[in-house]
Order: structure tokens, then sequence, then C-alpha cells
């Protein structure tokens, strides 16, 4: 077996994944962006968007690693030209993953208030947030589903159709918001924040089936369930039980960013969402690239091709820090322009300009810490993100953000210890990958 790893290859894999992985982060951008300039308390919706979102995205960060597991187990066999043995698993861990789902809306939907409260919201802000996330929480499922599929894709060296996906997805979304967040005159009435909330639900649907249509019509994997349980079911879940700790670490870290911005008052929660979401949005940019390196190290690894591993590995050190720089002399061009795309309060503006600089400086080194990420998790070595994940939220980033608080830097506080977190994150795998695969490449 011979894979191509040319940039021409790279791209291929990369550009729709990137697309795809674009559109998560553009289902929150739209809910901020339209939702902050509705004309009736549009800080206070701004504030609550930033909370549920910053929840929503730790549950889908912890369940969704569904995605990175099978894509991993499904790449590696392929690689090994032995995919026929691990058809089965797709189908059963969607019947796990979506079960978990339920019972996670069952235990949140009656306690959501206690829950934001934990955010330090109160008042309108509060209120906001618990409309808001009992609507949103009901396209959770939906949401795992068309990620488990994706990872199925993925899997199978296939990133086109879930581009496709996602792009329906995301001009669904927004579509739906400006119609039920703004209202038609004389047909539908203004939904305000509700109506950004069902305009995600709808578009999480969407996608959902018609990545069940396209699993089902372009491969040979099917979503009927099937027992007994594959033989990998073990090996995945071992993956998911590392993967939920690992994502268990980052979401302290979302939360404590989230919490504390709260506790500042309003404006400063406005502009940590903004903020936050934008750097989300140049996390998924460069997550088409770290499903590039995701997708081919499963089966180089799985294939044996430790050469052509290494070889993979520096060309997207290469391209990573390269798209780093150019998100940041992007955002560098778009200051300005890209705060009042959210919102027109002056209190809002000016502490989101105050640390945007920041988010930009950081974007080579996410670069270099999302390829990582995305390189081990095709070769299954969940473990190492794990403990990376625990060292990096618990050593450097909470010390460090405490630390800061204390001398009053507010929102510099948060996005500086942001950018530690980060290196503490990438630096160790780039380490760690070397010292696992130079010695076999050497032999080979």
């Amino acid at each position: 077996m011979s894979t191509s790893i040319s940039l021409k290859q790279i791209n291929k894999l990369a550009i729709p994944a990137l697309i795809a992985g674009v559109s998560e982060p553009i289902l929150s951008i739209t809910d901020t962006a339209i939702v902050g300039n509705i004309d009736i308390n549009a800080t206070e919706s701004l504030a609550a968007v930033g909370i549920v979102g910053a929840f929503i995205s730790m549950l889908i960060w912890v369940l969704g690693q569904t995605r990175s597991a099978i894509s991993s187990i499904v790449s590696q066999y392929l690689g090994a030209n032995q995919l026929d043995k691990v058809k089965s698993l797709p189908a059963q861990a969607i019947f796990i993953i979506t079960s978990f789902s339920v019972l996670i809306i069952l235990t949140t939907y009656p306690f959501a208030e206690h829950i934001f409260k934990l955010y330090n919201a109160s008042d309108l802000i509060l209120n906001y947030s618990v409309d808001y996330y009992k609507i949103r929480v009901f396209g959770f499922p939906f949401t795992l589903f068309t990620m488990a599929i994706f990872g199925a894709f993925r899997g199978l060296q296939n990133t086109f159709y879930p581009m496709i996906i996602a792009i329906i997805g995301a001009v669904s979304n927004i579509i739906l918001d400006i119609i039920l967040v703004y209202g038609i005159e004389g047909f539908i009435a203004p939904m305000h924040i509700k109506g950004a909330a069902y305009a995600s639900v709808a578009a999480q649907v969407l996608m959902a089936l018609f990545a069940g249509y396209y699993l089902l019509k372009k491969t040979e994997i099917p979503l009927k369930l099937n027992f007994p349980f594959n033989k990998e079911i073990k090996r995945f879940m071992l993956m998911i039980l590392n993967l939920f700790v690992r994502t268990i670490a980052l979401n302290v870290t979302l939360y404590y960013g989230s919490a504390f911005a709260t506790s500042y008052g309003k404006a400063y929660i406005a502009a940590y969402t903004i903020a936050i979401n934008l750097w989300f949005l140049g996390a998924f940019i460069v997550d088409g690239y770290a499903s590039a390196g995701n997708i081919l190290s499963g089966k180089l690894f799985g294939g044996k091709e430790y050469g052509l591993l290494i070889k993979l590995s520096n060309k997207l050190i290469k391209y990573g820090i390269i798209i780093g720089i150019i998100m940041a002399i992007v955002g560098g061009l778009f200051y300005y322009p890209l705060g009042t795309l959210f919102t027109k309060d002056p209190l809002v503006l000016d502490a989101f300009y105050n640390v945007f600089w920041i988010i930009l400086a950081m974007q080579p080194l996410c670069a270099l810490a999302f390829i990582f990420d995305g390189i081990f998790k095709g070769l299954g070595k969940m473990k190492h993100l794990r403990n990376v994940l625990l060292f990096s939220t618990f050593i450097v980033f909470i010390p460090i953000l405490f630390w800061l608080d204390s001398l009053d830097y507010k929102l510099y506080a948060i996005f500086i210890a942001f950018t530690f977190w980060i290196i503490a994150r990438g630096i160790p795998l780039i380490i760690k990958f070397r010292q696992l695969f130079l010695p076999l490449a050497q032999k080979a």
C-alpha cells in the first residue's frame, strides 16, 4: 500500500474538512452576531448565548469524541486492508452515544437555572440563558449522530460529504436565524433569543438527516444496529474514556474562562463571547489540517509506514504555522470591523478590542497544538492527549488565571492564561510524537 502525503493530497482532505469544521462555530457565531444586534436587551441576550454556548460546547466536546475514536479505528483498519472487520462499529457507537445524550437531556433540563447560576448568570441574563438552553438542548442528540457519521467518513479518507452536510447546516441556520430572530412582518413575530435557539435545532436535525442519507448511499457502512458488539468496541470505549477525561479538563478551562468573564460584568462576558467565538472559528479553520493529520496518520499507522508518518508531521508543522500567521494577519486587517459585526455597545467593543490582539498572536501556537491533537487521535494515542490536557489545565491554566485575576487583569488574565495553556498542549505532543516514531522510521 502507498499513501500520498503531497500538499495536494493533504489539501484534498483538509479543505473540505476545514469547511465542514467551520460550520460548527458558524452556528454559534451566527447566533452571536444576530442576537447581538436585536433591538431589545441585546447585550443581555448576547451574554446568555455565550454562557449557554460554553455549556453546550462542553457537552458536545465530551460526547462528540466519538468522531475521533471511530475515525481512528476505521482508518487503521483501512490502512491494514481489513475494513470489513469494523463495519458494524459505527452503528453501535452511535447507539451508545445517542443514548448518553438523551440521559443528559433528562438530567440537565430540569436544573437549567441552577447550572447557569454556576456560570455567575443572574437576573435577565439568567432568564435568557434558561430559555435559550431549554430549546437548544434538543438538538444535542442530532449533533452527536452527525459527528459520529463524520468520524466514519473521515476513517474512510472522505471529507467531501461531511463538507456538503455542514454547508447545508450552516446555510439553513443563517436563514432560519434571520427569519425567527427578527421575524417577517405580517407573517412571523420576532422571537429574539428563542428564535436563535429554534434555528440552531432545526439546522442540527437537517444535518443529521443528510448525514444518515449520505452514509447509507455513498458507503458500505450500515446504520442498522447489530449484536454482539464488534471486537473493537472495548478499544473504542477506552478511547472514549480517555477522551472524556481529556475533554472534562478542556471544559474546566472553558468554564473558568466564562465564569470569570461573567463575574466582571455584562460588558465583559459579552466581549468574551465575541472573542471566544472568533477563537473557536480560528481553531476550526486549523482543524481542517488537524483532520488531514488525523485521517492520514491513522492510515499510515495501520499500514506501518512510519517514515511517511514523520514526513506527514513535518509538512503539517510547516502548513500549520503558515495558516496561523495568515489568520493573525487577516484578523489584524479587520480588527475593528469584526467587533462591530457583533455589537454596537461601546463598552463591549472597548473590552473586546483590548484583548483581541492576544487571540491573533496565539494563532500559530494554536495551529501546532490542534494539528498534533489530530495526529494523536488518528494514532489512537488518547492516553497521551488525556495527560497533556490534565497538565495544561490544572498545572498551567488555572494557576496563571487565578494569579493574573488577583492582579485585576480581567479579560487579559483569561486570554494570557489561554496562551500558556495552548503552549503547554502543543510542545509536549510534538516531543512525544518524535520520541515514539523517529526510532521506528529509522528501523523501517
